[in-house]
């Protein structure tokens, strides 16, 4: 417990300044770029970012232990953790990134404001609301997807399940490792197997009952801001 309670308190901090740095900015950048509006210790490229640096396609953002850094696309934004690392696309004047390891955390406006990929998943708003999600990596075929406003569509080919606002999944992107009573290295009890669909399933999913709850509303205030997303 008192890990955790440290844990949400670093969260807590990183958040603080992400919504006091966001609230100054009025000005969105254009869809398909970013601008970066707050960072420490980051980096874009081989160079330390600073406030204000436009990020192109092909870009490399990555963040040290203790750092963070925000990118604002268009109607998107983008917070990576300490430890980080993203690779920024524009694919027909839409924003995405590649992450890479760590965890990334972004909002939206609409449905088209920005993809994150994570190995073989496209993770993205499933609607023009507002959305608020949260993605970490945790091995290759295995990643750790939050959902605490709207609904995030997670697609592996032509395979794609829904995250609720609220809720938070182990997804496996490995079905054959997983054994037909859900079991498999990592899934502890906190964990629940969500039903297969019919035909081939291309990933899995468990829900994260503990993890849901203590993350929901951090990640809810993180990434709002006056001028939303």
């Amino acid at each position: 417990m008192a890990r955790l309670r440290d844990l949400s308190r670093i969260i807590a901090a990183v958040a603080l300044s992400f919504v006091l740095t966001a609230a100054s900015i009025s000005t969105a950048s254009t869809p398909g770029f970013g601008t970066v509006v707050s960072a420490e210790r980051a980096h874009v490229g081989r160079a330390a970012a600073s406030v204000g640096t436009t990020v192109f396609s092909g870009d490399s953002l990555d963040t040290e232990e203790l750092g963070s850094l925000q990118v604002r696309a268009g109607a998107a934004r983008l917070l990576l953790t300490g430890a980080s690392r993203v690779t920024w696309e524009s694919k027909e004047g839409t924003a995405a990134a590649t992450l890479k390891n760590g965890t990334a955390l972004f909002s939206t406006a609409n449905a088209k404001a920005f993809t994150l990929h994570a190995s073989t998943a496209a993770i993205r708003p499933n609607g023009d609301g507002p959305t608020v999600g949260s993605v970490s990596i945790v091995s290759p075929k295995e990643l750790r997807v939050s959902c605490s406003r709207g609904t995030l569509a997670i697609s592996v080919d032509d395979d794609t399940k829904m995250v609720a606002e609220g809720t938070a999944y182990r997804v496996v992107l490995d079905p054959d490792s997983v054994s037909d009573d859900g079991s498999s290295p990592g899934a502890g009890p906190a964990a629940q197997k969500q039903p297969k669909k019919a035909g081939k399933n291309k990933f899995l999913m468990y829900v994260i009952i503990a993890s849901a709850a203590v993350t929901g509303i951090v990640l809810y205030y993180a990434l709002e801001s006056p001028d939303a997303p």
